[in-house]
């Protein structure tokens, strides 16, 4: 049995509603849905939500587990939300909103315009710090990584952009090989 696929959810303050493979979770941030995989079954059991899978096959282990983590962070995403903050270093480099987007100064020779999805809030506390905040994990995380790879962080100098808590094992230049 997968550890992660037996544990039970709880679901205090949160609505859910399944219709045949379809989950949605509804909480005080918003609405989350998700098509479960017809394999796996999805029920409500008082203040609970119970995962299981028919057999022990392969890929029906794989998505027992998979289905309850993602089914979870539905739970977590209406109830608190997830947020990444993302650190930007080098002389020169900013960013700005402007508009419904953010504008990133990252040492090219044009200014970057990133204009995220509709339900993650960008916001700019300081010019060298960007908070991507959202409902949705995997969107939060996809739009940090793309405002992350306008200017990856290099190994030598240390500049780019990086997640907050990211450490970045940094190279000596070629004088250290004398």
């Amino acid at each position: 049995m997968s550890r992660i696929g037996k544990k039970p959810i709880n679901i205090k303050d949160v609505e859910v509603k399944i219709d045949g493979q379809n989950v949605t979770v509804k909480g005080k941030l918003g609405e989350l849905q998700m098509e479960v995989h017809p394999n796996i079954t999805v029920k409500v059991e008082g203040d609970e939500i119970i995962v299981t899978r028919p057999n022990d096959a392969k890929q029906n282990r794989a998505l027992h587990g998979l289905t309850r983590a993602l089914i979870a962070n539905m739970v977590k995403g209406v109830t608190e939300g997830y947020k990444k903050t993302l650190k930007i270093i080098g002389v020169g480099y900013r960013a700005e909103l402007k508009g419904k987007g953010l504008l990133l100064n990252v040492g090219y020779s044009h200014p970057i315009y990133f204009i995220p999805p509709e339900e993650i809030k960008v916001e700019v506390p300081a010019p060298d710090q960007v908070v991507i905040s959202g409902i949705d994990k995997e969107l939060v995380g996809n739009v940090a990584a793309k405002i992350r790879s306008f200017r990856k962080p290099e190994p030598y100098k240390g500049k780019g952009i990086r997640y907050i808590d990211e450490v970045i094992i940094r190279k000596a230049g070629k004088a250290a090989g004398k």
